[in-house]
């Protein structure tokens, strides 16, 4: 293993897993101890064959890795910012950008062992009841994951090196008008354009994915509905990432005569900006009344993911959480074919947590 390999394993993956260790053990427990122990292994042997065989069970496996993943991107990017890890920005970038991934490629794998251990066991188990699909589209979604944590970490040390002059953006649009909603969006161009590409990516992989797997029933709104909820899930590290940069870089903003109701319109109007690849899509696909229902129930779910945020804060742990748990449940509201009520449902949930709990973290006045 090369001496990269060998650092990055020590400080990183070998502190995730002292700092998340007793969330691990609770995990672990709970996967252990919700059946007798004469039942166990025949347990997670049929969780497995499930997820080899049923595509909705893959889903929700594919889910809980996601937030775990990301629970690692939140931990690895803070701690590359540690100045006690300021030496990582010269000795690292001796190395060729091959050797870097590389490195990166051993630390994440080595963070999120336990799903690639609980991930080959299914493969096999598969493999093994002649099931193929399914398990190789676990192959390489778990591959899928490590490759593009290494790329995200290679980015940001690098980034840090060639240090932070104004992007080209800024400076062709340095003397327009800039509505307040697009102040964010311009950051992501600017300084978050890893972040979004990837998201984007993870997005164009749902959509081919589901379709490939739900050929046969690739006309069911629910079958689009998945795949649309799926994508909003991506989603939530930018809308973790939007909140960040309001309580940063737009404290002024708590000062401004906006009342409650124009600024949820306008991170409305945010999100909808993110969500124009996803919305071409929709409305190339599908007939304008179903794109514009899909559209409408994905908008309000970010809504409702960046709502959360105004409740309990920048609180990680507890987002990913709660974006997993409403995973579940949306994803079953949709399977019983309500996916009608999820836009209303979601948007008047979203305003009210919002209207509640904006000014409560506000040291300022704000007009209602």
């Amino acid at each position: 293993m090369q001496p990269l390999s060998n650092v990055l394993l020590k400080i990183f993956a070998g502190g995730f897993f002292r700092i998340h260790a007793g969330m691990l053990l609770f995990v672990f427990l709970v996967m252990v101890g919700v059946v007798p122990p004469q039942y166990l292994l025949g347990y997670h042997k049929a969780l497995m064959l499930a997820m080899d065989s049923n595509p909705f069970m893959m889903l929700l496996f594919f889910a809980g890795w996601l937030m775990y993943t990301i629970k690692s991107w939140h931990y690895v990017s803070g701690q590359i910012f540690y100045q006690s890890q300021h030496f990582l920005f010269y000795s690292s970038n001796a190395f060729s950008r091959q050797k870097q991934i590389t490195g990166w490629f051993s630390t994440q794998a080595a963070i999120l062992s336990p799903v690639i251990v609980y991930g080959l066991i299914a493969v096999v188990l598969g493999f093994a009841n002649h099931y193929y699909l399914l398990p190789l589209c676990i192959l390489v979604y778990m591959a899928g994951l490590v490759y593009l944590s290494a790329l995200i970490y290679t980015r940001q040390i690098n980034k840090l090196v060639d240090g932070s002059s104004q992007s080209l953006l800024l400076r062709l649009s340095s003397k327009w008008r800039k509505p307040y909603f697009s102040l964010y969006i311009y950051h992501i161009f600017d300084a978050r354009k890893v972040p979004y590409l990837i998201t984007k990516a993870l997005s164009w992989l749902i959509i081919t994915g589901v379709f490939f797997v739900f050929a046969d029933v690739k006309t069911d709104i629910r079958v689009a509905g998945i795949a649309m909820l799926a994508l909003i899930t991506a989603h939530i590290v930018l809308v973790f990432e939007a909140k960040k940069f309001e309580e940063g870089k737009l404290i002024f903003s708590r000062n401004l005569p906006y009342s409650r109701l124009s600024l949820f319109l306008n991170f409305i109007g945010v999100n909808l900006v993110l969500l124009i690849p996803e919305a071409v899509w929709l409305f190339a696909r599908f007939s304008p009344l179903m794109a514009a229902e899909l559209l409408l129930m994905g908008l309000s779910t970010i809504m409702l993911f960046h709502s959360l945020l105004y409740w309990f804060g920048l609180n990680m742990d507890k987002y990913l959480q709660w974006a997993l748990g409403l995973f579940i449940v949306l994803f079953w509201v949709i399977m019983f074919n309500l996916l009608w009520l999820l836009a209303p449902a979601n948007l008047a949930i979203a305003y009210l947590l919002f209207y509640n709990n904006y000014r409560s973290r506000d040291p300022g006045n704000l007009t209602s």
